[in-house]
C-alpha cells in the first residue's frame, strides 16, 4: 500500500516520515453535521458520528489485548447505544483508550468543525445544553487523557481560555495548554492559502505557466504578516477553466459565471 504522503513535499523529510508516518492510531471526526431541531436530536447525531468512527476499528472486537468487558463496551460504541448520557460524553476517551491498548501507543485525535454544533444550538435555542455536552465530550478526551499523544482542533470560532463571551469560548474553561494558530501568526501564515511557488507549480502541471502573471494580478490578494497568499478556491477554479482552455479569461468573477462564458 502506498503511503498517503507519497509524492508530497513532506515525503522528502525522510527521517520525520520514518518516525511518524503510519505510526499512530488516529481518531478523526468532523462535527459539521451534529445538529438538530432540539437537543435530543443533536445528541443522537453526535452518537451516530461516534458510532461510525468506532466501526472503522471493528477489529477491536477480536483484539487479544482487550479485556472482555472492554470489548462489550466497544460493541456499545459501534451500536450507538448511548442511552446513558455519561457514556456518550466519555465515548471519545474510551475509544482512545481501547486503541491505545491494542496498538501499544498513544493516539492522535483530529476534530474538525468543533464549533458547528454550538452555532446550530445557539440558533435553535438549546445552546446551554450543547455547551455542557461539547465541553464534557472534548474535556474528557483532550485533558488528562494519558492515552492521547496530541490533538488538532479546527473551526471558525476562536478557542479562548476564558469562560466569557458567546459560542465556542465558554466550552474550553476545563482545558488548557492550547496552541492557537491564527492567520496572523507568521509561523503558519503560508498554510492559510497558496503561495507563489505553489501556484506556479499548479499552473505548470496544467501546462499554463505562462498565465501566472494574470493569476497573480487577480488572486494574490492576501498578506498574512510577511507572506503573500492566494485564495485557494479562486485559484483552483481558475485552473479548472484554464485546463479546458488556455486562453480562458481571468475576470475575477464567480466560477459559475466564468464557466458560462467559456461554454457560450
Amino acid at each position: 500500500m502506498r503511503p498517503c504522503s507519497e509524492g508530497l513535499d513532506i515525503s522528502r523529510e525522510t527521517e520525520l516520515c520514518e518516525r511518524h508516518v503510519g505510526k499512530y492510531p488516529v481518531i478523526s471526526l468532523s462535527l459539521k453535521d451534529v445538529e438538530g431541531g432540539d437537543f435530543e436530536t443533536a445528541c443522537d447525531s453526535l452518537g451516530m458520528l461516534v458510532s461510525a468512527e468506532a466501526t472503522r476499528f471493528a477489529f477491536l472486537k477480536e483484539s487479544d489485548r482487550l479485556q472482555e468487558e472492554d470489548k462489550a463496551r466497544f460493541r456499545q460504541l459501534m451500536a450507538g447505544d448511548f442511552e446513558r448520557a455519561a457514556f456518550l460524553y466519555g465515548s471519545l476517551k474510551l475509544l482512545s483508550r481501547l486503541l491505545s491498548e491494542h496498538y501499544g501507543r498513544r493516539v492522535v485525535i483530529l476534530i474538525d468543525e468543533y464549533d458547528v454544533p454550538l452555532d446550530k444550538a445557539y440558533q435553535r435555542g438549546y445552546y446551554a445544553q450543547m455547551v455542557d455536552l461539547i465541553r464534557s465530550f472534548l474535556s474528557q478526551a483532550l485533558k488528562t487523557n494519558e492515552r492521547l499523544d496530541f490533538a488538532v482542533l479546527t473551526g471558525c470560532l476562536r478557542i479562548a481560555m476564558s469562560s466569557c463571551g458567546r459560542h465556542g469560548e465558554s466550552i474550553f474553561k476545563g482545558l488548557n495548554n492550547f496552541k492557537v494558530r491564527f492567520i496572523s501568526d507568521g509561523q503558519c501564515a503560508e498554510y492559510f492559502g497558496f503561495t507563489d511557488g505553489e501556484v506556479k507549480e499548479m499552473l505548470r502541471y496544467y501546462g499554463v505557466e505562462d498565465r501566472f502573471s494574470d493569476v497573480k494580478d487577480w488572486y494574490d490578494g492576501y498578506r498574512f504578516r510577511s507572506v503573500d497568499v492566494y485564495c485557494p478556491w479562486d485559484v483552483i477554479n481558475q485552473c479548472d477553466l484554464l485546463r479546458m482552455s488556455k486562453d480562458a479569461p481571468i475576470k475575477g468573477c464567480s466560477y459559475e459565471t466564468a464557466l458560462g462564458e467559456q461554454q457560450q
